[in-house]
């Protein structure tokens, strides 16, 4: 009779299987997502009858307004739509510069109360030359 306990084997785990499945689980979310274009903002700006506006751009701050009324500016996106951080913002823009054009472009549907508050934050901070942006009805960008 033998009464000494029998040692059992240590489980032995393969993780050749878990390693596979892992990888197309990997592979399958690697192909199903979408990745947004963030990095551009489409904006729909206004049309209006106007003067053409000559090749080379002057240096300007660029204030974007989107048609849900949120900031963006020199392509720099504003953490809420405030007029304290819209002012201090356009501060931050304006640097050592004595005094720079500002560039609005609103969106068509842009809240006409962003627009108003885009021109008081300009002239708290002492811009006084605002231009609009806008396109040609016959569709040609001034």
């Amino acid at each position: 009779m033998n009464l000494r306990p029998h040692r059992r084997e240590p489980a032995d785990i393969n993780l050749t299987p878990l390693i596979d499945v892992v990888f197309l689980l990997l592979i399958f979310f690697m192909v199903s997502t979408t990745f947004k274009d963030d990095a551009r903002l489409r904006i729909q700006l206004p049309q209006a009858n106007g003067e053409e506006v000559q090749a080379e751009e002057p240096l300007v701050i660029r204030l974007v307004i989107d048609a849900a009324g949120r900031y963006y500016v020199d392509g720099q996106a504003l953490v809420d739509t405030r007029p304290k951080s819209l002012v201090y913002a356009l501060r931050g823009a304006l640097g050592e510069r004595k005094s720079l054009p500002v560039l609005i472009q609103a969106d068509a549907r842009t809240p006409h109360q962003a627009v108003m508050t885009a021109m008081d934050a300009a002239s708290e901070v002492g811009l006084n030359r605002i231009a609009f942006a806008a396109t040609r009805p016959d569709g040609r960008t001034p």
